[in-house]
């Protein structure tokens, strides 16, 4: 790491041993024309990146003492675009089941939606129901307790 202060958002040593090899695999492959790969370390470009999450500062006015914001934005829409990004979250969640001695993958997911109306041909029949939410039966009318 560089000897800049760390922010409470940079990676810690753990987080980085376990993203470094799916980042290092990624930069190997997207080496430019004339092999040049960047001045900036990888890790350098993902605290950038979690610092401007963790803060919601626009990427123009991220601490000089971070990646400029043409490189921090370059390598996260590229991995944004072929999918890194999303690789990397499947790798940290499935590290984090483990560690809780959970299965790799979830086996059963909630979600909790919002009410909305059913149109007006849909059988009430095959419409879910909430009784502790304000519904409208159809499209028209007020609405009801259901």
């Amino acid at each position: 790491m560089s000897e800049r202060k760390p922010y409470r958002s940079d990676l810690t040593d753990e987080q980085w041993a376990s993203t470094e090899p799916v980042l290092t695999a990624w930069k190997n492959r997207h080496r430019t024309v004339s092999g040049h790969q960047g001045r900036c370390s990888m890790r350098e470009i993902v605290n950038a990146i979690l610092y401007q999450s963790r803060t919601g500062c626009q990427r123009a006015v991220l601490p000089n003492d971070l990646p400029p914001k043409s490189a921090t934005y370059y390598d996260f829409a590229a991995w944004r675009d072929d999918d890194s990004d999303q690789q990397i979250h499947d790798l940290l969640r499935c590290q984090v089941r483990e560690r809780n001695q959970r299965s790799e993958d979830p086996t059963l997911v909630i979600l909790d939606t919002q009410s909305v109306r059913a149109a007006t041909g849909v059988p009430v029949a095959t419409t879910g129901r909430d009784a502790a939410k304000w519904v409208k039966r159809s499209g028209i009318g007020g609405g009801s307790r259901r």
